[in-house]
């Protein structure tokens, strides 16, 4: 019997506590501040642009055990951390980096994973560069900020995959079980971290995809050269072995309806049904072979394994000159993607300046050394076809920017006489998109807002209709898989709450 299971309730906690000052103290004697701020971040290895723009492997390709201990090294275990402050789903930064420090690395998994499900992909996928490294203090002493992301990724990386342990750790916590069903209605980010929320709690929790892989826009939306799907697939094994069952080929609104669940015995529902509605242009031509939607082209490309035709019988077309019309994350992987395929030339059409571009810094950078043209404040204003109603070129118009709009960005005026062509034939409209209607607009008396989204309370995700929340693209349009998991998290709370109320 150990030393912890002789002591009275509470004691051992605390004593446990005490025990993670004193190894945390040593490490900062062992390396003073001064030393700490005076290590360089440390770089991400990549694959060199040459290679990779003829494969779909992956770009970044990790930290070594080496490299991570030495970036871990940097943090400076502050006592008010804003790194976690920082942080949609609030990990324990500090920590979890000191375990690597140390070379514990089940235990800096573990940390992350008492509020992340999902480390190897968020350290790979999420933004942040504007959240958690962004308030890094070492950002206040002029510094580059701790490479969270990367170590996130690594120790995510390490024990799932390199040393051949599956899920990582054991993912059985003994907790009470409780008899009430809940539905999760997508198996997209914001899903899986409330089923796995959920599921830790005790509750018997139920995925519903209607898409025939689990993962929503992690497995339709992102290329493999950003995600590997076995790195997703390790991650969704962690949420299956905490109990929560995964149904796919199921369509709740047609393969059953939510009124059908809750008779089977669903007690309490979140709604994570994403924005696959894409938004287009509205201009001519748009009908055009040759012009894709961004959902359809990455769909085709990630879900439907196009890129391996004639290997999966999925064509997607090889252009010679492809564009596409968009800023954001969306539009490089389309762009990138488009250039794997074997464009000759692939180009970014942006109605805005480098400055507003929504994309995040490292797909800038990585587009750019692929060799992916930007062409800035520009936008098309029709498309233009052959005989056969093939795309074969678009005429756009520069534009200026003027007053700021409703986003706070400049707004993009149109130049008079400033109309141009191009020949392009293939083109990816990625302006956004829009909540999928398929399940929302069959609920009576759910509040929606301007823009078809789920209208909710932004401290419990609760909708109009009791019993029933939502997060994520449903809630808030295109955002971040990491704002996604946020919205999860204070779901599973919610219900949690909602249910021992009744």
């Amino acid at each position: 019997m150990s030393r912890t299971d002789r002591l009275e309730p509470g004691q051992a906690e605390r004593l446990l506590r005490e025990r993670e000052k004193d190894w945390r103290k040593a490490l900062r004697r062992e390396l003073p501040i001064q030393k700490r701020m005076a290590i360089e971040r440390q770089p991400m290895p990549e694959q060199e642009p040459g290679v990779r723009v003829r494969n779909f492997k992956e770009v970044n390709l990790g930290y070594t055990l080496e490299l991570a201990r030495v970036e871990a090294r940097r943090c400076l275990d502050c006592g008010q951390p804003g790194c976690v402050a920082g942080c949609p789903v609030a990990i324990d930064i500090p920590t979890f980096i000191k375990y690597i420090e140390a070379g514990e690395l089940e235990k800096a998994l573990e940390k992350i994973r008492e509020t992340n499900g999902l480390p190897a992909i968020c350290g790979r996928v999420c933004p942040q560069e504007v959240q958690c490294e962004k308030d890094c203090n070492l950002v206040r002493a002029g510094k580059a900020p701790v490479a969270i992301g990367h170590l996130e990724r690594f120790v995510a990386d390490y024990l799932c995959l390199r040393e051949g342990t599956g899920a990582g750790i054991s993912a059985s916590p003994e907790v009470t079980r409780r008899p009430e069903k809940i539905a999760v209605v997508g198996s997209g980010p914001g899903g899986l971290t409330a089923a796995a929320d959920l599921a830790r709690l005790g509750y018997r929790v139920t995925v519903f995809e209607a898409l025939h892989l689990p993962g929503g826009v992690l497995a339709y939306g992102i290329p493999e050269f950003r995600l590997p799907r076995e790195i997703l697939q390790s991650e969704i094994n962690f949420i299956k072995a905490l109990g929560v069952e995964i149904k796919t080929n199921f369509i709740v609104g047609r393969t059953a309806s939510l009124e059908d669940l809750r008779q089977d015995g669903y007690r309490a529902f979140f709604l994570g049904t994403g924005a696959g509605l894409p938004s287009f242009m509205n201009i001519p031509g748009e009908n055009l072979l040759g012009v894709y939607s961004a959902n359809e082209y990455l769909t085709r490309v990630n879900l439907m394994k196009g890129f391996r035709f004639p290997e999966f019988d999925t064509p997607v077309p090889r252009a010679r000159r492809a564009a596409v019309i968009g800023g954001g994350n969306v539009a490089m992987d389309a762009v990138r993607t488009a250039l794997r395929l074997g464009a000759e030339q692939a180009t970014i059409f942006y109605r805005r300046s480098r400055a507003e571009m929504p994309a995040r810094v490292e797909e800038v950078k990585h587009a750019e050394e692929e060799g992916i043209v930007f062409n800035f404040l520009t936008v098309p204003v029709r498309f233009l076809g052959n005989d056969r109603g093939q795309l074969q070129g678009m005429v756009l118009q520069r534009l200026a920017l003027g007053e700021p709009d409703s986003s706070g960005r400049p707004r993009p005026v149109p130049i008079p006489g400033s109309e141009f062509e191009v020949e392009v034939d293939l083109a990816v409209v990625a302006i956004g998109q829009s909540p999928n209607p398929l399940l929302i607009k069959q609920l009576p008396g759910l509040k929606l807002g301007r823009w078809g989204n789920v209208e909710v309370d932004s401290q419990t995700m609760a909708t109009s209709l009791p019993g029933i929340y939502a997060g994520g693209d449903a809630v808030r349009g295109g955002a971040t898989v990491i704002l996604a998991m946020g919205d999860g998290r204070r779901a599973a709370r919610a219900i949690d709450e909602f249910l021992r109320r009744e």
